[in-house]
């Protein structure tokens, strides 16, 4: 009698140790637990830690709290003005309400796929090639609120979503890159032309300076003169400025004034008698005859040379 009591009491003592095993649970600390009871919510939802349920009525599930990041799959669409191109996003979110998450919606993470996959189809339909390219906080913000509106009622908050990627045809990318280099040549001839527009008129204004004060002009050749040697050439190129050319010019020419002064500073010289004499009888003396030139003397000896060769040709005959 005695042994099967004790039989009674281990049975029921292991009844009850499977019965408390099959009854707890540990929920962690980034989880929630949702309890089914006989197919019913319950209200409370367990936190994390150790929790008991009723092993044969109810039913625990379990909820992750942390936010999930899930890449949306890419996307190909033409945008607002008929360009294709191929778009892939991620998007970041988390549950709020595990109740509602259970309950709401069958499977929480496929139906928020979904969505961010339509969500993105209609903004690359409703923007242009330039925004997706260039204006991606806006997109990202609109995209968020579209899915956001919906995911409001499953338990589920759109934490952020982002743009990853937006894939351009080959033939797009070439225009593009010639549009980009265009632009690029355009600016950089706008920005050579100020330069050079600058730098005449640092040029005018170096040039009106060095007018005033000649040595300036000298000091600036004697400076290139040494920009030049200080690179070992064998050959040095001495400019001649052009300030030097015109002094020179100027020496050459002179004016009539200075040509009278030396024509009458080199006159032939008188002798010591003629000085010594009177004026009286300087004009009495006769001047010299002049010496007939060569061409004068040629007509005078025309007649001899006739007649020289008339009498060679009679002794020839």
């Amino acid at each position: 009698m005695l042994g099967a009591l004790v039989t009674v009491v281990v049975i029921l003592a292991c009844a009850g140790v499977v019965c408390a095993m099959a009854a707890a649970r540990v929920v962690k600390q980034y989880e929630r637990g949702v309890v089914f009871r006989l197919g019913r919510l319950r209200q409370d939802v367990r936190g994390p830690g150790f929790t008991m349920i009723a092993p044969a009525f109810d039913r625990l599930r379990k909820v992750n709290m942390q936010i999930v990041t899930m890449p949306v799959p890419a996307q190909e669409g033409i945008t607002r003005d008929n360009v294709t191109v191929r778009v892939d996003a991620v998007v970041y979110f988390k549950v709020v309400d595990p109740a509602e998450a259970i309950v709401a919606v069958e499977d929480y993470r496929f139906a928020v796929s979904q969505m961010a996959q339509t969500s993105l189809r209609s903004i690359i339909g409703k923007s242009d090639l330039d925004d997706l390219l260039s204006n991606r906080e806006k997109l990202n913000q609109g995209l968020e609120l579209m899915i956001d509106s919906p995911a409001i009622g499953w338990g589920v908050h759109i934490d952020r979503v982002e743009i990853k990627d937006v894939s351009l045809p080959e033939t797009m990318k070439r225009s593009m890159a010639r549009q980009a280099e265009a632009d690029r040549e355009r600016r950089a001839r706008v920005i050579n032309a100020d330069a050079e527009l600058q730098a005449s008129k640092k040029l005018a204004e170096a040039a009106a300076q060095m007018a005033e004060t000649p040595s300036a002009l000298q000091l600036r050749l004697l400076q290139t003169v040494m920009a030049v040697a200080a690179e070992k050439n064998s050959t040095l190129v001495l400019p001649i400025p052009v300030e030097l050319l015109r002094f020179l010019e100027r020496g050459g020419q002179q004016t009539p004034e200075a040509a009278r002064a030396n024509g009458a500073g080199a006159k032939e010289p008188v002798s010591a008698a003629r000085q010594a004499s009177p004026p009286a009888a300087q004009e009495e003396i006769p001047p010299a005859a002049a010496v007939p030139t060569l061409t004068e003397r040629e007509p005078e000896r025309e007649p001899e040379r006739a007649s020289e060769r008339a009498s060679e040709r009679s002794v020839e005959r």
